[in-house]
């Protein structure tokens, strides 16, 4: 699979709030996603005691959600752990384990913030205009913003705000548990990128795309008959 290397991981702190402003301005809000065959989920493992860190990427056949291919690479952290610069930390592997793939999918649901992001471009977003492809962020905590009571029904959501500006949603995928945030990659609007979150949920509080990702990060998934 293809990443577009649109610039290096070696740089500042400075430098890389720099570059995340200029790639703001890249991230497309549009839905262009038709019917996806394929659907990814990616996520990465927190570093050992040696910064050892494993990407994984994990694609799905649409609409079954049956396993297809499954990634993963394994390097040393590099970049510090700075809240709002977590892509510079954990893209390099991520992508890694994206050039891998022999599958090109059509979607990609990521463990992490897309727009809803002090500077607009979180991990989703990164990763989407480095892959080039639509992605949806869910994660699992708030970055920025505030919303208001979440309804306990699965499905039910809440906006996502941050001085006003529309970032993400807060939505509840499983009646009895915590929601999770859902934003805006890249080329997906955030009403496609809710209903297709929900449409990959399989019952737990992660979209299975992602959930399996995590699994795999971690190396639990199982692998038998992939």
């Amino acid at each position: 699979m293809r990443v577009h290397a649109l610039h290096g991981w070696e740089v500042s702190i400075a430098r890389a709030r720099e570059i995340q402003l200029s790639l703001a301005k890249r991230v497309v809000t549009e839905n262009e996603v038709i019917n996806p065959r394929l659907v990814a989920g990616i996520d990465i493992s927190s570093p050992d005691a040696q910064g050892i860190a494993s990407g994984a990427v994990v694609v799905l056949r649409y609409p079954e959600l049956s396993i297809v291919e499954v990634e993963v690479a394994e390097d040393k952290i590099a970049f510090p752990y700075i809240p709002g610069l977590l892509s510079f930390r954990e893209s390099p592997l991520i992508l890694a384990a994206c050039e891998k793939l022999c599958n090109v999918p059509d979607l990609v649901l990521i463990d992490g913030q897309g727009i809803a992001h002090p500077r607009r471009v979180g991990l989703a977003s990164h990763v989407g205009l480095f892959l080039d492809l639509p992605t949806i962020g869910c994660a699992k905590s708030i970055l920025c913003g505030r919303h208001r009571p979440v309804g306990e029904e699965a499905g039910s959501h809440a906006e996502l705000l941050d001085n006003g500006e529309l970032i993400g949603a807060a939505l509840r995928t499983k009646s009895g548990v915590k929601p999770i945030y859902v934003s805006v990659g890249h080329k997906i609007d955030l009403a496609s990128a809710l209903q297709w979150v929900i449409k990959c949920c399989r019952g737990y509080r992660l979209p299975e795309p992602a959930r399996l990702a995590h699994l795999a990060a971690a190396g639990r998934l199982p692998l038998e008959g992939v």
